[in-house]
Protein backbone atom coordinates (compact mmCIF):
# COMPACT_ATOMS: atom_id res chain seq x y z
CA UNK A 1 0.00 0.00 0.00
CA UNK A 2 1.36 3.38 -1.01
CA UNK A 3 0.89 6.44 1.22
CA UNK A 4 1.98 9.08 -1.30
CA UNK A 5 -0.26 11.01 -3.69
CA UNK A 6 0.03 9.23 -7.03
CA UNK A 7 -1.28 10.75 -10.23
CA UNK A 8 -3.94 8.75 -12.05
CA UNK A 9 -6.63 8.70 -14.71
CA UNK A 10 -10.09 7.78 -13.44
CA UNK A 11 -12.30 6.17 -16.09
CA UNK A 12 -15.99 6.16 -15.17
CA UNK A 13 -18.29 3.75 -16.99
CA UNK A 14 -21.79 5.22 -16.68
CA UNK A 15 -20.66 8.85 -16.39
CA UNK A 16 -24.09 10.25 -17.29
CA UNK A 17 -25.83 8.35 -14.50
CA UNK A 18 -27.19 9.44 -11.14
CA UNK A 19 -24.31 8.00 -9.06
CA UNK A 20 -21.72 9.94 -11.03
CA UNK A 21 -23.69 13.16 -10.73
CA UNK A 22 -24.59 12.92 -7.04
CA UNK A 23 -21.50 11.24 -5.59
CA UNK A 24 -18.49 10.76 -7.84
CA UNK A 25 -18.02 14.20 -9.40
CA UNK A 26 -18.45 16.11 -6.08
CA UNK A 27 -16.14 13.61 -4.32
CA UNK A 28 -13.38 14.05 -6.90
CA UNK A 29 -13.80 17.83 -6.59
CA UNK A 30 -13.39 17.70 -2.80
CA UNK A 31 -10.26 15.56 -3.18
CA UNK A 32 -8.94 18.20 -5.58
CA UNK A 33 -9.83 21.12 -3.28
CA UNK A 34 -8.39 19.41 -0.19
CA UNK A 35 -5.08 18.64 -1.87
CA UNK A 36 -5.57 14.85 -1.91
CA UNK A 37 -4.95 14.81 -5.66
CA UNK A 38 -2.72 17.21 -7.54
CA UNK A 39 -3.01 18.89 -10.91
CA UNK A 40 -1.78 15.81 -12.76
CA UNK A 41 -5.03 13.85 -13.04
CA UNK A 42 -7.77 13.28 -15.60
CA UNK A 43 -11.27 11.85 -15.54
CA UNK A 44 -12.69 10.12 -18.61
CA UNK A 45 -16.47 9.73 -18.69
CA UNK A 46 -17.97 6.92 -20.75
CA UNK A 47 -21.61 6.47 -21.73
CA UNK A 48 -23.79 6.01 -24.82
CA UNK A 49 -24.94 9.62 -25.12
CA UNK A 50 -23.29 11.59 -27.95
CA UNK A 51 -21.91 14.31 -25.66
CA UNK A 52 -18.90 16.51 -26.28
CA UNK A 53 -16.23 17.41 -23.73
CA UNK A 54 -17.90 20.80 -23.25
CA UNK A 55 -21.32 19.28 -22.53
CA UNK A 56 -19.77 16.79 -20.10
CA UNK A 57 -17.81 19.49 -18.28
CA UNK A 58 -20.92 21.64 -17.94
CA UNK A 59 -22.73 18.71 -16.34
CA UNK A 60 -19.80 18.15 -13.98
CA UNK A 61 -19.84 21.81 -12.90
CA UNK A 62 -23.62 21.71 -12.38
CA UNK A 63 -23.42 18.61 -10.19
CA UNK A 64 -20.76 20.21 -7.99
CA UNK A 65 -22.65 23.50 -7.66
CA UNK A 66 -25.72 21.57 -6.48
CA UNK A 67 -23.78 19.67 -3.81
CA UNK A 68 -21.31 22.24 -2.48
CA UNK A 69 -21.39 25.78 -1.14
CA UNK A 70 -17.83 26.45 -2.31
CA UNK A 71 -17.49 26.30 -6.07
CA UNK A 72 -14.11 27.88 -6.65
CA UNK A 73 -11.86 26.95 -9.58
CA UNK A 74 -14.59 24.94 -11.30
CA UNK A 75 -13.34 25.88 -14.77
CA UNK A 76 -9.82 24.68 -14.03
CA UNK A 77 -11.12 21.56 -12.30
CA UNK A 78 -13.58 20.59 -15.04
CA UNK A 79 -10.90 21.02 -17.71
CA UNK A 80 -9.49 17.69 -16.46
CA UNK A 81 -12.70 15.92 -17.56
CA UNK A 82 -13.04 14.26 -20.97
CA UNK A 83 -16.02 12.52 -22.52
CA UNK A 84 -15.95 9.50 -24.80
CA UNK A 85 -19.13 8.11 -26.34
CA UNK A 86 -18.90 4.41 -25.64
CA UNK A 87 -20.63 1.10 -26.33
CA UNK A 88 -19.48 -1.49 -23.77
CA UNK A 89 -20.38 -4.32 -26.17
CA UNK A 90 -18.31 -2.97 -29.08
CA UNK A 91 -14.66 -4.09 -29.14
CA UNK A 92 -13.57 -1.10 -31.25
CA UNK A 93 -14.74 1.24 -28.46
CA UNK A 94 -12.01 -0.18 -26.21
CA UNK A 95 -9.31 0.44 -28.82
CA UNK A 96 -10.41 4.07 -29.13
CA UNK A 97 -10.47 4.41 -25.35
CA UNK A 98 -6.94 3.05 -25.04
CA UNK A 99 -5.68 5.60 -27.56
CA UNK A 100 -7.36 8.40 -25.58
CA UNK A 101 -5.86 7.19 -22.30
CA UNK A 102 -2.37 7.03 -23.78
CA UNK A 103 -2.72 10.60 -25.07
CA UNK A 104 -3.94 11.85 -21.67
CA UNK A 105 -1.19 9.98 -19.84
CA UNK A 106 1.38 11.81 -21.92
CA UNK A 107 -0.33 15.14 -21.27
CA UNK A 108 -0.88 14.76 -17.52
CA UNK A 109 2.15 12.62 -16.62
CA UNK A 110 0.03 10.12 -14.69
CA UNK A 111 2.67 7.36 -14.84
CA UNK A 112 0.22 4.97 -16.48
CA UNK A 113 -1.93 4.65 -13.32
CA UNK A 114 -5.55 3.81 -14.18
CA UNK A 115 -8.75 3.41 -12.16
CA UNK A 116 -11.74 1.90 -13.94
CA UNK A 117 -14.95 2.70 -12.03
CA UNK A 118 -18.00 0.63 -13.10
CA UNK A 119 -20.93 2.88 -12.14
CA UNK A 120 -23.48 1.07 -14.26
CA UNK A 121 -25.73 -1.99 -14.45
CA UNK A 122 -24.07 -5.04 -12.83
CA UNK A 123 -24.82 -7.36 -15.74
CA UNK A 124 -21.98 -5.64 -17.61
CA UNK A 125 -19.33 -5.98 -14.89
CA UNK A 126 -17.87 -9.28 -16.08
CA UNK A 127 -17.80 -8.46 -19.78
CA UNK A 128 -16.26 -5.01 -19.22
CA UNK A 129 -13.53 -6.46 -17.02
CA UNK A 130 -12.64 -9.04 -19.64
CA UNK A 131 -12.73 -6.51 -22.49
CA UNK A 132 -10.36 -4.27 -20.55
CA UNK A 133 -7.96 -7.17 -20.19
CA UNK A 134 -8.30 -8.50 -23.74
CA UNK A 135 -7.78 -5.07 -25.28
CA UNK A 136 -4.74 -4.21 -23.19
CA UNK A 137 -6.27 -1.40 -21.14
CA UNK A 138 -5.31 -2.93 -17.80
CA UNK A 139 -1.69 -3.36 -18.85
CA UNK A 140 -0.50 0.22 -18.59
CA UNK A 141 2.88 1.37 -17.36
CA UNK A 142 1.58 1.90 -13.81
CA UNK A 143 -0.99 0.20 -11.59
CA UNK A 144 -4.56 -0.63 -12.58
CA UNK A 145 -7.59 -0.86 -10.26
CA UNK A 146 -11.18 -1.92 -10.91
CA UNK A 147 -13.91 -0.39 -8.73
CA UNK A 148 -17.25 -2.20 -8.62
CA UNK A 149 -20.54 -0.98 -7.17
CA UNK A 150 -23.06 -3.31 -5.58
CA UNK A 151 -24.91 -5.54 -6.15
CA UNK A 152 -22.23 -8.19 -6.49
CA UNK A 153 -24.53 -10.95 -7.72
CA UNK A 154 -28.06 -11.71 -6.51
CA UNK A 155 -27.19 -14.93 -4.65
CA UNK A 156 -24.09 -16.98 -3.89
CA UNK A 157 -24.06 -18.84 -7.21
CA UNK A 158 -24.37 -15.69 -9.34
CA UNK A 159 -21.77 -13.94 -7.15
CA UNK A 160 -19.35 -16.84 -7.74
CA UNK A 161 -19.97 -16.66 -11.49
CA UNK A 162 -19.39 -12.91 -11.55
CA UNK A 163 -16.28 -13.23 -9.40
CA UNK A 164 -14.85 -15.90 -11.72
CA UNK A 165 -15.41 -13.61 -14.72
CA UNK A 166 -13.71 -10.65 -13.07
CA UNK A 167 -10.88 -12.71 -11.58
CA UNK A 168 -10.14 -14.06 -15.07
CA UNK A 169 -9.11 -10.51 -15.98
CA UNK A 170 -8.04 -8.89 -12.67
CA UNK A 171 -6.22 -10.09 -9.57
CA UNK A 172 -8.06 -9.87 -6.24
CA UNK A 173 -5.77 -7.07 -5.03
CA UNK A 174 -6.78 -5.01 -8.09
CA UNK A 175 -10.52 -5.33 -7.36
CA UNK A 176 -12.19 -2.73 -5.11
CA UNK A 177 -15.77 -3.69 -4.21
CA UNK A 178 -17.48 -0.56 -2.90
CA UNK A 179 -19.65 -0.68 0.22
CA UNK A 180 -20.26 3.00 0.89
CA UNK A 181 -21.20 2.29 4.52
CA UNK A 182 -17.56 1.39 5.11
CA UNK A 183 -16.64 4.94 4.13
CA UNK A 184 -18.87 6.54 6.77
CA UNK A 185 -17.02 8.28 9.61
CA UNK A 186 -18.75 6.52 12.49
CA UNK A 187 -18.61 3.07 10.86
CA UNK A 188 -14.84 3.50 10.60
CA UNK A 189 -14.92 4.65 14.22
CA UNK A 190 -16.29 1.31 15.45
CA UNK A 191 -12.80 -0.22 15.44
CA UNK A 192 -11.29 2.78 17.24
CA UNK A 193 -14.02 2.90 19.90
CA UNK A 194 -13.49 -0.79 20.59
CA UNK A 195 -9.75 -1.20 20.38
CA UNK A 196 -8.46 2.19 21.60
CA UNK A 197 -10.47 2.32 24.85
CA UNK A 198 -9.59 0.08 27.78
CA UNK A 199 -12.99 0.63 29.42
CA UNK A 200 -14.76 -1.13 26.55
CA UNK A 201 -12.62 -3.95 25.15
CA UNK A 202 -12.60 -6.17 28.24
CA UNK A 203 -16.42 -5.76 28.48
CA UNK A 204 -16.94 -6.51 24.79
CA UNK A 205 -18.19 -10.10 25.10
CA UNK A 206 -21.06 -12.34 26.16
CA UNK A 207 -20.33 -11.93 29.88
CA UNK A 208 -21.15 -8.22 29.89
CA UNK A 209 -23.27 -7.50 26.79
CA UNK A 210 -26.87 -8.72 26.61
CA UNK A 211 -27.62 -7.76 23.00
CA UNK A 212 -26.58 -5.44 20.17
CA UNK A 213 -29.05 -3.65 17.91
CA UNK A 214 -28.31 -2.24 14.46
CA UNK A 215 -30.98 -0.11 12.77
CA UNK A 216 -30.83 1.50 9.35
CA UNK A 217 -34.15 3.16 8.54
CA UNK A 218 -35.16 5.42 5.67
CA UNK A 219 -38.09 7.80 5.36
CA UNK A 220 -37.97 7.60 1.56
CA UNK A 221 -39.51 4.86 -0.53
CA UNK A 222 -38.02 3.37 -3.68
CA UNK A 223 -38.33 6.64 -5.67
CA UNK A 224 -36.81 6.18 -9.17
CA UNK A 225 -35.10 2.91 -8.19
CA UNK A 226 -38.30 0.83 -8.39
CA UNK A 227 -37.11 -1.41 -11.21
CA UNK A 228 -33.79 -2.23 -9.51
CA UNK A 229 -35.26 -2.49 -6.03
CA UNK A 230 -38.03 -4.92 -6.97
CA UNK A 231 -35.39 -7.42 -8.14
CA UNK A 232 -33.35 -6.78 -5.01
CA UNK A 233 -35.44 -6.09 -1.94
CA UNK A 234 -34.20 -5.03 1.48
CA UNK A 235 -32.35 -8.30 2.11
CA UNK A 236 -30.10 -8.08 -0.93
CA UNK A 237 -29.94 -4.27 -0.93
CA UNK A 238 -29.02 -3.81 2.73
CA UNK A 239 -28.57 -6.98 4.79
CA UNK A 240 -26.10 -8.89 2.58
CA UNK A 241 -23.66 -5.99 2.53
CA UNK A 242 -24.14 -3.00 4.85
CA UNK A 243 -25.78 -4.69 7.84
CA UNK A 244 -23.53 -7.76 7.94
CA UNK A 245 -20.45 -5.57 7.49
CA UNK A 246 -21.41 -3.64 10.62
CA UNK A 247 -22.01 -6.92 12.48
CA UNK A 248 -18.51 -8.05 11.46
CA UNK A 249 -16.89 -4.83 12.69
CA UNK A 250 -18.72 -5.00 16.00
CA UNK A 251 -17.92 -8.68 16.61
CA UNK A 252 -14.39 -9.09 15.20
CA UNK A 253 -11.37 -9.90 17.35
CA UNK A 254 -8.59 -7.29 17.69
CA UNK A 255 -6.31 -7.52 14.63
CA UNK A 256 -2.61 -8.08 15.30
CA UNK A 257 -1.79 -5.15 12.97
CA UNK A 258 -3.83 -2.38 11.33
CA UNK A 259 -3.31 -3.72 7.83
CA UNK A 260 -6.07 -4.51 5.31
CA UNK A 261 -5.13 -8.20 5.38
CA UNK A 262 -5.28 -8.57 9.17
CA UNK A 263 -8.51 -6.58 9.57
CA UNK A 264 -10.13 -8.56 6.75
CA UNK A 265 -9.01 -11.82 8.33
CA UNK A 266 -10.81 -11.02 11.59
CA UNK A 267 -13.98 -9.89 9.80
CA UNK A 268 -14.06 -13.10 7.77
CA UNK A 269 -13.83 -15.16 10.96
CA UNK A 270 -17.03 -13.48 12.19
CA UNK A 271 -18.86 -14.07 8.92
CA UNK A 272 -17.78 -17.71 8.97
CA UNK A 273 -19.22 -18.03 12.50
CA UNK A 274 -22.69 -16.72 11.57
CA UNK A 275 -25.29 -19.32 12.43
CA UNK A 276 -27.17 -20.19 9.24
CA UNK A 277 -30.93 -19.99 9.68
CA UNK A 278 -32.79 -23.29 9.44
CA UNK A 279 -35.38 -22.79 6.64
CA UNK A 280 -38.04 -24.38 8.85
CA UNK A 281 -37.32 -21.89 11.65
CA UNK A 282 -36.82 -18.74 9.61
CA UNK A 283 -39.85 -17.04 11.19
CA UNK A 284 -38.32 -17.52 14.64
CA UNK A 285 -35.30 -15.47 13.64
CA UNK A 286 -36.37 -13.10 10.85
CA UNK A 287 -39.29 -10.88 9.88
CA UNK A 288 -39.91 -9.38 6.45
CA UNK A 289 -42.32 -6.62 5.56
CA UNK A 290 -43.61 -4.31 2.84
CA UNK A 291 -45.01 -0.84 3.46
CA UNK A 292 -48.59 -0.01 2.60
CA UNK A 293 -50.33 3.33 2.08
CA UNK A 294 -50.94 5.57 5.08
CA UNK A 295 -52.24 9.13 5.41
CA UNK A 296 -52.04 9.88 1.67
CA UNK A 297 -48.54 8.32 1.45
CA UNK A 298 -48.38 5.72 -1.30
CA UNK A 299 -47.71 2.11 -0.50
CA UNK A 300 -44.94 0.19 -2.23
CA UNK A 301 -47.31 -1.44 -4.71
CA UNK A 302 -48.59 2.00 -5.75
CA UNK A 303 -45.13 3.44 -6.47
CA UNK A 304 -45.09 2.04 -10.04
CA UNK A 305 -47.39 -0.02 -12.23
CA UNK A 306 -44.90 -2.92 -12.29
CA UNK A 307 -45.16 -3.23 -8.51
CA UNK A 308 -48.93 -3.83 -8.32
CA UNK A 309 -48.62 -7.44 -7.10
CA UNK A 310 -45.05 -7.37 -5.85
CA UNK A 311 -43.96 -9.63 -2.98
CA UNK A 312 -40.60 -7.86 -2.61
CA UNK A 313 -39.73 -6.99 0.98
CA UNK A 314 -39.00 -3.36 1.87
CA UNK A 315 -38.26 -4.22 5.51
CA UNK A 316 -36.18 -6.88 7.25
CA UNK A 317 -35.57 -7.46 10.94
CA UNK A 318 -33.69 -10.40 12.32
CA UNK A 319 -31.75 -12.04 15.11
CA UNK A 320 -28.22 -12.93 14.05
CA UNK A 321 -26.31 -15.38 16.21
CA UNK A 322 -22.53 -15.74 16.14
CA UNK A 323 -21.29 -19.14 17.25
CA UNK A 324 -17.87 -18.39 18.66
CA UNK A 325 -16.32 -18.11 22.13
CA UNK A 326 -16.75 -14.34 22.50
CA UNK A 327 -20.35 -14.02 21.33
CA UNK A 328 -22.12 -17.34 22.01
CA UNK A 329 -25.63 -16.57 23.24
CA UNK A 330 -25.64 -12.83 22.42
CA UNK A 331 -28.25 -11.82 19.81
CA UNK A 332 -27.30 -9.21 17.22
CA UNK A 333 -30.63 -7.69 16.16
CA UNK A 334 -30.66 -6.00 12.77
CA UNK A 335 -33.44 -3.88 11.31
CA UNK A 336 -33.66 -2.02 8.01
CA UNK A 337 -36.55 -0.64 6.00
CA UNK A 338 -37.99 2.01 3.73
CA UNK A 339 -40.80 4.51 4.38
CA UNK A 340 -40.16 4.33 8.10
CA UNK A 341 -40.74 6.94 10.79
CA UNK A 342 -37.24 8.41 10.80
CA UNK A 343 -34.07 8.38 8.73
CA UNK A 344 -31.40 6.93 10.99
CA UNK A 345 -28.51 4.50 11.11
CA UNK A 346 -27.66 3.59 14.68
CA UNK A 347 -25.95 0.90 16.74
CA UNK A 348 -27.05 0.25 20.32
CA UNK A 349 -24.90 -1.91 22.60
CA UNK A 350 -26.94 -2.94 25.63
CA UNK A 351 -24.89 -4.09 28.60
CA UNK A 352 -26.07 -6.62 31.17
CA UNK A 353 -27.77 -5.06 34.15
CA UNK A 354 -26.37 -5.70 37.61
CA UNK A 355 -28.26 -8.18 39.79
CA UNK A 356 -30.61 -6.68 42.41
CA UNK A 357 -30.29 -3.07 41.36
CA UNK A 358 -31.62 -1.38 44.50
CA UNK A 359 -31.82 2.01 42.85
CA UNK A 360 -34.64 1.24 40.42
CA UNK A 361 -38.04 2.62 41.27
CA UNK A 362 -39.59 -0.76 40.46
CA UNK A 363 -38.71 -3.97 38.65
CA UNK A 364 -40.28 -2.87 35.35
CA UNK A 365 -38.46 0.47 35.16
CA UNK A 366 -34.92 -0.64 34.32
CA UNK A 367 -32.21 1.50 32.79
CA UNK A 368 -29.36 -0.68 31.51
CA UNK A 369 -26.12 0.97 30.44
CA UNK A 370 -26.10 1.65 26.71
CA UNK A 371 -23.39 2.61 24.26
CA UNK A 372 -24.98 4.22 21.20
CA UNK A 373 -23.05 4.84 18.00
CA UNK A 374 -24.96 7.24 15.74
CA UNK A 375 -23.82 6.76 12.15
CA UNK A 376 -26.34 9.13 10.51
CA UNK A 377 -27.74 11.72 10.47
CA UNK A 378 -26.32 12.93 13.82
CA UNK A 379 -22.86 11.38 13.84
CA UNK A 380 -21.58 10.74 17.34
CA UNK A 381 -21.33 8.52 20.40
CA UNK A 382 -23.54 8.47 23.50
CA UNK A 383 -22.94 6.51 26.70
CA UNK A 384 -25.92 6.06 29.03
CA UNK A 385 -25.08 5.74 32.74
CA UNK A 386 -27.24 5.78 35.87
CA UNK A 387 -27.00 8.55 38.47
CA UNK A 388 -29.02 9.67 41.46
CA UNK A 389 -32.17 11.52 40.56
CA UNK A 390 -32.20 15.07 41.92
CA UNK A 391 -34.19 15.51 45.11
CA UNK A 392 -34.95 13.35 48.10
CA UNK A 393 -34.43 9.60 47.89
CA UNK A 394 -32.04 7.27 46.11
CA UNK A 395 -33.76 6.58 42.82
CA UNK A 396 -31.49 6.26 39.76
CA UNK A 397 -32.15 7.89 36.42
CA UNK A 398 -30.23 7.62 33.16
CA UNK A 399 -27.84 10.38 32.18
CA UNK A 400 -25.93 10.55 28.92
CA UNK A 401 -22.41 11.49 27.99
CA UNK A 402 -22.37 12.54 24.34
CA UNK A 403 -19.99 13.48 21.59
CA UNK A 404 -21.20 14.59 18.16
CA UNK A 405 -19.51 15.50 14.91
CA UNK A 406 -22.12 18.16 14.18
CA UNK A 407 -20.98 21.64 13.37
CA UNK A 408 -17.88 20.64 11.44
CA UNK A 409 -17.43 22.54 8.20
CA UNK A 410 -18.72 20.29 5.40
CA UNK A 411 -15.76 20.96 3.11
CA UNK A 412 -13.45 19.48 5.76
CA UNK A 413 -15.64 16.46 6.53
CA UNK A 414 -14.98 13.83 3.89
CA UNK A 415 -18.03 11.94 2.70
CA UNK A 416 -18.01 8.19 2.25
CA UNK A 417 -17.31 8.20 -1.49
CA UNK A 418 -14.58 10.78 -1.13
CA UNK A 419 -12.79 8.59 1.43
CA UNK A 420 -13.22 5.44 -0.61
CA UNK A 421 -12.03 7.06 -3.84
CA UNK A 422 -8.95 8.33 -2.05
CA UNK A 423 -8.31 4.90 -0.53
CA UNK A 424 -8.48 3.44 -4.01
CA UNK A 425 -6.01 6.01 -5.35
CA UNK A 426 -3.46 5.22 -2.62
CA UNK A 427 -4.12 1.47 -2.78
CA UNK A 428 -5.68 0.98 0.67
CA UNK A 429 -8.18 -1.92 0.52
CA UNK A 430 -9.13 -1.83 4.23
CA UNK A 431 -12.62 -0.41 3.66
CA UNK A 432 -13.48 -2.46 0.58
CA UNK A 433 -15.04 -5.91 0.69
CA UNK A 434 -12.91 -8.91 -0.19
CA UNK A 435 -14.39 -11.85 -2.07
CA UNK A 436 -14.29 -14.01 1.07
CA UNK A 437 -16.55 -11.51 2.86
CA UNK A 438 -18.95 -11.39 -0.07
CA UNK A 439 -19.16 -15.19 -0.29
CA UNK A 440 -19.86 -15.78 3.43
CA UNK A 441 -22.44 -12.97 3.48
CA UNK A 442 -24.30 -14.51 0.54
CA UNK A 443 -24.19 -17.93 2.16
CA UNK A 444 -25.99 -16.53 5.21
CA UNK A 445 -28.51 -14.49 3.21
CA UNK A 446 -29.31 -17.32 0.78
CA UNK A 447 -30.68 -19.42 3.63
CA UNK A 448 -33.25 -16.67 4.29
CA UNK A 449 -34.13 -16.00 0.67
CA UNK A 450 -34.61 -19.69 -0.12
CA UNK A 451 -37.01 -20.14 2.79
CA UNK A 452 -38.98 -17.00 1.92
CA UNK A 453 -39.22 -17.93 -1.76
CA UNK A 454 -41.33 -20.97 -0.84
CA UNK A 455 -44.01 -18.92 0.95
CA UNK A 456 -46.18 -16.09 -0.38
CA UNK A 457 -46.09 -13.26 2.20
CA UNK A 458 -49.13 -11.37 3.43
CA UNK A 459 -48.11 -7.93 2.17
CA UNK A 460 -48.39 -5.05 2.85
CA UNK A 461 -47.95 -5.52 6.59
CA UNK A 462 -46.78 -2.16 7.95
CA UNK A 463 -48.02 1.38 7.27
CA UNK A 464 -45.71 3.94 5.71
CA UNK A 465 -44.32 6.19 8.42
CA UNK A 466 -44.14 3.47 11.08
CA UNK A 467 -41.19 1.47 12.41
CA UNK A 468 -42.13 -1.73 10.61
CA UNK A 469 -44.36 -4.74 11.29
CA UNK A 470 -45.42 -5.61 14.83
CA UNK A 471 -43.72 -8.98 14.38
CA UNK A 472 -40.37 -7.14 14.51
CA UNK A 473 -41.19 -5.98 18.06
CA UNK A 474 -42.30 -9.49 19.00
CA UNK A 475 -38.93 -10.82 17.82
CA UNK A 476 -37.21 -9.00 20.69
CA UNK A 477 -39.98 -9.23 23.26
CA UNK A 478 -39.87 -13.03 23.32
CA UNK A 479 -36.18 -12.69 24.33
CA UNK A 480 -37.01 -10.14 27.02
CA UNK A 481 -35.73 -7.10 25.08
CA UNK A 482 -37.17 -4.23 23.06
CA UNK A 483 -35.95 -1.98 20.27
CA UNK A 484 -34.37 1.17 21.65
CA UNK A 485 -35.71 4.39 20.10
CA UNK A 486 -33.75 5.56 17.06
CA UNK A 487 -33.88 9.18 18.24
CA UNK A 488 -32.47 10.16 21.65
Amino acid sequence: MSTDKPNAIIVIFGATGDLSKRKLFPSIYRLYKNGKIGEEFAVVGLARRPWTNDVFRENVRNSIEQSSSKEEDLEDFSSHFYYHSFDVTDTSSYDDLNNLLEDLEGHYQTDGNRIFYLAMAPEYFGSIANQLEENGLKNGKGWTRLVIEKPFGHDLDSAKELNNQIRHAFDEDQIYRIDHYLGKEMVQNIEVIRFANGIFEHLWNNRFISNIQITSSEKLGVEERARYYDHSGATRDMVQNHMLQMVALLAMEPPIKLTPEEIRSEKVKVLRALRLVDPEKVNEFFVRGQYGSSNSIKGYREEATDLANSTTETFVAGKVMIDNYRWAGVPFYIRTGKKMKEKSTKIVVEFNDIPMNLYYKNETEKHPNLLIINIQPNEGITLYLNAKKAGIGSIAEPIKLSYTNNGVDDINTPEAYEKLLYDCIIGDTTNFTHWDEVAHSWEFVDSLLDAWAAVTPDFPNYPAGSMGPEAADDLLEKDGFHWWPITD
